[in-house]
This record gives structure tokens, sequence and C-alpha cells, in this order.
């Protein structure tokens, strides 16, 4: 019998409704698939948090989930405090605190769906885009300077080094490997960039040369969305920095039908320390508490979490639940064009798990 220990952190405006739809899902699972068990341990951390003792979770924090088997995150947001506080008090004191650099982000048109682009396009979409979660341009690095006087000045350095891009060219290049087409396009701004970005194309290189057997292609940034918009079909695995991930990962949920149901996983390879994973939609104050919420992005993230455990099974089947409820199409959120509540989707996908056979097809990567 498998016994996962679950650090749920429901965070900010949606994400304790999508999380907990999640967490009955899981159970809802663990009931029908032999051997499988959770533990589940809630931590209030977030925004709310913050303004009780100010700060977004505890000083000993980390030390309080450092045990867990994984990380299963809400959302951070909120519209009344500074957003650089919010990020960087939780989400990113995660990530980097625990050295989750392989930020792995699925997206796929599901079974039922209509994406913004015409069905003939929209049907292609089958990426992953794996997104240096550790420096670049989030690493934190910079500050300010005669504050409120006419020499202000801010400064943010993206920060690029030998280690992190090789660590991360690697990941990207076994992800891609694994996949059937063996196909990576490497995104860059080494044209305007010339230092970092530079470097990074140079790491890359240098790491792509030893996988004899991938297909590697490059892109400068901007034209890279335009190529996902109109060559959907010639994108498959995407390695891109943590900024320029960021926005292209966004891009590429809005393709695939909703930012509701896009997934993330962030992963500390050497598994020293728990992964984290968490739906990408953000905190959505402007639906909170009024039950409409999306909860299939936190599903597909809940999908993520259990291959990250080895219940590549359970992945699966949940994986397939979720497929059979879009492609029914009878319960549907507003975002996808229904009027399906969140417990109604919820709902959907845990009747649909009882009849969904656990050998399905269904790849978890896109």
């Amino acid at each position: 019998m498998s016994l996962h220990r679950i650090a749920v952190i429901g965070g900010d405006g949606i994400g304790p409704e999508v999380v907990e739809a999640g967490v009955k899902v899981l159970e809802a699972l663990a009931a029908v698939e032999p051997g499988l068990t959770f533990e589940f341990k809630r931590f209030d951390w977030g925004s709310d948090y913050y303004r009780r003792n100010g700060s977004m979770m505890p000083q000993d924090g980390l030390a309080q989930i450092e045990d867990f088997d994984a990380i299963y995150f809400g959302s951070v947001g909120d519209p009344n405090l500074p957003d650089d506080i919010t990020l960087w008090g939780l989400r990113l004191a995660i990530c980097q605190g625990f050295d989750q650099y392989a930020n792995v982000r699925p997206t796929r048109l599901l079974p039922g769906l209509t994406g913004p682009l015409r069905p003939e396009l929209g049907q292609q979409i089958d990426w992953v885009i794996v997104r240096e979660n550790s420096e670049g341009e989030y690493a934190g690095v910079g500050g300010r300077a005669h504050r409120g006087l006419p020499i202000e000045v801010g400064m943010d350095v993206a920060v690029f080094t030998r280690a992190g891009t090789e660590r991360i060219a690697r990941f990207a290049c076994d992800l891609a490997m694994s996949r059937p087409r063996k196909l990576l396009t490497v995104v860059t701004k080494s044209n305007a960039q010339r230092h970092g970005m530079v470097l990074w194309d140079e790491v890359v290189r240098e790491v792509v040369r030893g996988y004899p057997g991938l297909t590697v292609d490059w892109m400068l940034v901007d034209a890279m969305t335009q190529r996902m918009v109109n060559k959907p079909g010639s994108v498959d695995t995407v390695l891109a920095s943590n900024l320029h991930a960021d926005i292209l990962s966004d891009l590429a949920a809005a393709l695939g039908g909703s930012l509701g149901i896009g997934s993330t996983a962030n992963i500390d390879p050497s598994r020293s320390r728990p992964s984290m994973f968490e739906p990408i939609h953000g905190s959505a104050f402007d639906i909170t508490g009024k039950g409409v919420a999306n909860p299939l992005g936190s599903f597909w993230t809940a999908s993520l979490m259990l291959d990250h455990l080895g219940e590549q099974p359970a992945a699966r089947r949940l994986m397939a639940a979720i497929e059979t409820v879009t492609d029914r199409g009878e319960y549907l959120s507003p975002d996808l064009g229904g009027s399906a509540r969140t417990a109604e989707v919820t709902a959907a996908v845990i009747a649909a798990l009882s009849g969904v056979n656990s050998t399905s097809s269904s790849r978890l990567t896109g």
C-alpha cells in the first residue's frame, strides 16, 4: 500500500476552492485505485496569514513541510497587498528554498473543448513547456536607491549561471527524449540580451550535443508567440528561461481553452525535498467565493503530482476521468463556455473515476 503525505496550501483567492476540490478527487481516486492512500495536512499560509502575522508563512515554514512527499498549492496574490510581497513571501520562497528548479507545464486541447484557434490548428496543440525556475529574471537580484528623489533607480538583474542553465537544459532534453516526437525548441532572446542569454545559448548547445537522437531548433521569444498561434503542430517540448516560459505558458493555456485548465509541476529532480504542484490560473479574486472557479487545472495538476510520486496508473486514471468530463460537455465551468459550478465539475470527475479504465492511454505531458 502506498501512503503519500501531502502538504496542502490553498493560499489566496480561488486557490483554497480548487485545491479542496482536488483533495476530494484524490480521496475518491484512492477509494477506487488499489493500494493508493493519502494523508493530507493543511497549512493556512497566504495573504490572510500575512494580515494576522506580518509574513506569508512562518519563519520555519520550510522546515514544517520539508518531510512531506509533495506540496499541493493553490494560488498566491491579493488585490490589497503588493504582489512582490505575496509572491516572494510564499510561492517563490518555497520554490527557491527547496530548489525546485524545473517547472513543467503541459498543454493540450482536451477532448470536447474548443480554444480560440481554428479547430484544425487547436487540435495540433500537444506541448510541454519546461521553465527554468530558480534564476533568470526572477532571481531576485537588484535593488532600489535614492527613493523618492528625481534620481531614484530600480534594477532587476537577470542571472544566468552555467550550472543553472546546464541542469535545466539536461532536464528538458531528457523530457523531450521521453516523448514520441523527440523534438525540442529552445527559446532565447540573445539578439538583445547579449550577455546572460548568450551564455544560455552556449550552454544549451553544449548539452544538446549529448542527445544525438533529439531534433532541436531555436526561436527568439517574440517569434515563438506567433509560431504557437500559427503553427502549433510544429511545437512539442519547449525550453525557456524563467520569464519567457512564464509568459509563453499563459499563452499556451489560453490557446488550450482557458487559464483554468493550466497545470504546473515545480520539480526538485534530486527528490531530496518535496516538489510542489499548482494550477497556473492565479488567485482570480473577481470570482472568489462565487463557486464557479474551474477546478480542472487543479485536477490536471494532481495527475502530475501522482506521476511524480510513481503512481502512473492512478495518474492516467485521473487524467482520463478529466477527459471524459470535458468530452461529454455536460459539466463545464463558465470559462469553458458552460454553466457548471465548481462542485458540479468536481462531482462529475469523481463519478467518471469509477467508470474509467485505469489503463487509459491518456498521456500526462500533453
